[in-house]
This record gives structure tokens, sequence and C-alpha cells, in this order.
């Protein structure tokens, strides 16, 4: 769940401008080691890409959405905004210019996408739509809407993730009201249309901020359940199911449905962070581990709120997801990244 952004103070905003110094690093030859935040400012509902050139780009929920840069996946700098006055999204509903949530971002062809989430003030009034640039830093041509809550009678139509699975492209979108999944045709020059004759059901109303991740024979389904809110109270938390099939049906451990809300717990609160959820796409280091990025409170420092998050995810020998612990690390030991 996503609240309104406001601008920030000065104080936050020189953290923005800043480097990040979040990694520990021990000298060449030795173990490196980071520490939670990686992003020490606003960063909620991240979403991350790696392009050609190795560099990292997270982009996370904030006024034009926030662009954040890294070579190593721990040490990010501030790069920039998606949305200006300029590019701006412009559905305009009630007189109102709508808040963007929960960015999306994919290399597709040739095209850097960005998925958007348009929000009105209430459910029945959210949007979703998509823009797309030649470069990871924009600029971002507006493209228009793909998901309009009233026209396909879905509440709350936020949080949308985009997956591709033999040579079919899919849309999964929806937050606490029933999540949702259509295939998408795509054009050679990345015009995007839903196929709305595809649409199904996909997960009950525990979830929102779905995530699909293929590993082995099997896809896995990331989302958050709980109450994003309340800072250090927050409930948000982080779980997993699965399926053979990318459509589904995915389930828990006892073979219960994300149709009736069943779900294994990944990530929850401990007494240095609270909330940890809405992560972004898995991502695979150059070592072959698998990483969470993710948004928290961190309790001694609520004044950022939602910051940005990295831990690592295990694997059962019969192919559970778990984080060590079950809970955000402080310090932990660093992704392989390799120089390309």
């Amino acid at each position: 769940m996503k609240t309104t952004v406001l601008k920030a103070a000065p104080a936050i905003l020189t953290v923005i401008a800043s480097v990040f110094f979040t990694s520990c690093r021990s000298g060449a030859g030795k173990q490196s080691f980071y520490e939670n935040p990686v992003v020490r400012a606003e960063a909620p509902d991240p979403s991350v890409i790696r392009t050609e050139d190795g560099t990292f780009y997270m982009y996370a929920t904030g006024e034009g959405y926030s662009i954040f840069r890294s070579a190593n996946m721990t040490d990010w700098v501030y790069a920039g905004k998606v949305f200006t006055d300029e590019n701006y999204p412009s559905l305009v509903r009630n007189g109102r210019k709508a808040d963007l949530w929960a960015p999306e971002i994919r290399k597709i062809k040739d095209k850097y996408v960005i998925f958007y989430t348009l929000w009105f003030g209430t459910e029945w009034l959210s949007a979703i739509g998509y823009a797309t640039a030649d470069g990871p830093e924009g600029p971002f041509t507006d493209k228009g809407i793909l998901i309009d809550s009233r026209e396909v009678n879905v509440e709350q139509s936020i949080d949308q993730f985009y997956f591709e699975d033999g040579g079919r492209s899919y849309l999964f979108w929806g937050s606490f009201r029933n999540i949702y999944a259509v295939e998408l045709k795509v054009s050679d020059d990345v015009t995007i249309t839903p196929d709305f004759g595809t649409m199904v059901q996909f997960a009950g109303n525990a979830f929102e901020g779905t995530n699909i991740f293929k590993r082995g024979e099997y896809y896995y389904f990331f989302a958050s359940v709980g109450d994003y809110s309340g800072g250090e109270k927050s409930t948000y938390r982080t779980v997993a199911a699965r399926s053979k099939n990318v459509l589904g049906p995915y389930v828990d451990r006892r073979g219960v449905s994300i149709m009736d809300n069943g779900y294994e717990e990944v990530l929850d609160r401990n007494d240095s962070f609270s909330g940890p959820g809405h992560n972004a796409g898995l991502i695979v280091d150059d070592a072959g581990q698998t990483w969470m990025y993710y948004h928290a409170y961190q309790l001694s420092n609520l004044g950022l709120k939602r910051q940005g998050m990295l831990d690592k995810v295990e694997w059962t020998e019969d192919g559970w997801p778990y984080i060590k612990g079950g809970v955000p690390s402080s310090k932990a030991e660093a992704p392989v990244v390799s120089k390309r």
C-alpha cells in the first residue's frame, strides 16, 4: 500500500543528493559486507534493473519517481526522476493530477519501459499506464493507460508487475481487492496492448505488490500482506507461494492456494526494522546468489520513512525461499558483482 509522498525537508534532500555510504569494505581480496538500509532515503516500492553495462538502477515511489544508480548493488546514488512537469502522465480525474505509486521497470526489446500506477484518491479511480525511453535515466515518454479500474471492474488497480514467459508477456496487478493477470500484446515498436479476453483472477484479497520469479521447475509468487503504514507499528511483511505454471495455482507448503490466501512467510519485522515488504523482482548476482530489494522503516530513523533494503534469499533443499532468521539484516555479506 502506498501513501502520497510529501516534499522532502532540506535535510532529507541533502541525504538524497549525496552518495549513499552503505558498503563496508574490508580490503581487496577479502570478504565484503554491506549495511542496511542500502538507500538511506525514502525509497518505497522499489523496482530494480541491471543494464547491459552492468549498472543497477532502482526506481521508487516518490514525486515523479526517484531513480537511484549503483555499480555494486549496495552503494547507491541519486540519479534524478522519471517524470517532471514536462512529461508527467496527462490523465486528470475530478480535477486532480494523480499521485504516482509503485513503479515497475523493464527492458523490453530496445526500450526501457516504466509501468506506473496513477492514484486519484479512491480505489475506483486508479489506473496503470506505461512510458518508454531509450536509456534507463530517460527521458521517458508517456504512452498512456493500460488498465483502468472502472473499465476492467477491478477496484484498486495498482501495483503492476510485468513478466515474460515462453514468448508471452503478462501483467499482474491489484491490491487487497484480489490480484488479477492479463496477457499483453507487445509490438516491435513496444506498443503494449492488454488482451482482456485472457484476464483472470490470480490470487485472493490478502496481497499486494505481486512479483513472479522463475527458478528451476517452479514459478514463485512473492507479495506483501498486512498494513504498510504505522511506522514502528507496521504489520507489513513479505510472503511467498509457488506453482509449476505461470498463472497458477500457487500454493503454500500445506497446499493452500493463494486464491484462498495461503502463503509462506519470508520476512517479518525485528527490533531494528518494521514493515519489510513490497519487494522488487529478485536479482541474481554474478555468483548465482538470489537477492531481494524491499522497503522498511528503520526504527532508529523513522523520519526517513520507508528506506531501501537488501537481503539474500536462500533456498531450502525442496525449493522454498527464505531469508536467514526471517528478518531484515543490519549487516551482511555483500553480493558478488563483476565488472562488465
